[in-house]
């Protein structure tokens, strides 16, 4: 148990690869996704109550603080499971968009899971942390790992891989909102069933064995529709490409678009070029290995091993 305030970073994730495989018969999308962690990070700054309240702090105006907000339901979740009534105070400091496709969200569960973990004096294991963790959303599994990894099955099902090499970036998030239900719809999907009503599930935990093609293709499924939907996250794409970029591509569903530069230099030479777009945010950030991504979370990152 930590009787003394301490502050976590939340790091945001980009898809590598994101191919959409197909609707399951439970409805979801069975997905195979190449997921990276990246330096562009939110805060959260967790410190003890006497009592049994729990505050969650965010000036962010685009983020609740109310019940849907996924710190707050982390904190329920760990109270629920382990009938604890300690009090903390959260405080979110948002960096990373919100609803841009980067897991921001996701990303603050985990944290709070695992700052929540460590504040209370919580044993929790890996596997009920990761439980935990995915009935609060699909990404949030993956941010228990870090580094570079493969999903599957909704994205909950996470398998590590060697870190890729470290790559320079710029993210751009515009202001334009994408619904994943929409895009989802818009994909049209194949359904993965047979006549008889099998369920097809043609990604696997093998599928790791392939992840260095993974990487090397870059490929979101995602793409065609959204910049048909959104001219705006199109451009955007083509604004990276045309300052520089080797390869631009959508995180996730949108509405975030990531830029690969050789290096640094190249990618602040980029900046001044993009600064001009009005409505933009714009991040200059790197990927971010597994060792480093555990590093920053220090003891807490050890409530998630097994």
């Amino acid at each position: 148990m930590s009787d003394s305030t301490f502050t976590l970073p939340a790091f945001a994730k980009i898809n590598l690869t994101l191919l959409v495989h197909g609707r399951r018969a439970d409805g979801y999308h069975e997905i195979g996704t190449t997921l990276q962690t990246i330096t562009l990070r939110d805060r959260l700054t967790f410190e003890p109550l006497d009592d049994e309240r729990f505050e969650l702090v965010c000036a962010a105006q685009d983020v609740p603080a109310d019940r849907t907000n996924l710190v707050r339901r982390a904190a329920t979740a760990l109270r629920e499971r382990f009938g604890t009534r300690r009090g903390a105070r959260v405080t979110l400091e948002k960096k990373i968009p919100a609803g841009g496709g980067l897991g921001g969200g996701s990303s603050n569960a985990a944290v709070a899971l695992m700052g929540l973990s460590h504040l209370w004096g919580l044993k929790v294991g890996a596997r009920e942390m990761v439980e935990m963790g995915a009935r609060l959303g699909a990404d949030v599994p993956f941010f228990f790992t870090g580094g570079t990894a493969l999903g599957t099955g909704t994205g909950t099902d996470i398998a590590p891989l060697a870190d890729a090499p470290r790559r320079h970036l710029i993210v751009v998030t515009p202001a334009v909102k994408v619904s994943t239900a929409e895009a989802y719809k818009a994909l049209n999907a194949p359904a993965l069933t047979k006549a008889e009503g099998a369920v097809m599930l043609p990604i696997s935990h093998a599928e790791a064995d392939f992840s260095a093609s993974h990487r090397a293709v870059m490929r979101n499924d995602f793409e065609a529709v959204v910049f048909r939907l959104h001219p705006a996250i199109g451009r955007v794409k083509d604004a990276l490409v045309g300052a520089g970029a080797r390869r631009a591509m959508l995180s996730g569903s949108g509405s975030s678009v990531f830029g690969v530069f050789d290096s640094e230099g190249e990618a602040e030479l980029a900046l001044g070029a993009l600064d001009a777009e009005a409505g933009w945010r714009i991040f200059p950030c790197a990927t971010l290995a597994r060792g480093e991504y555990r590093a920053a979370l220090g003891a807490c990152a050890m409530v998630t091993e097994a």
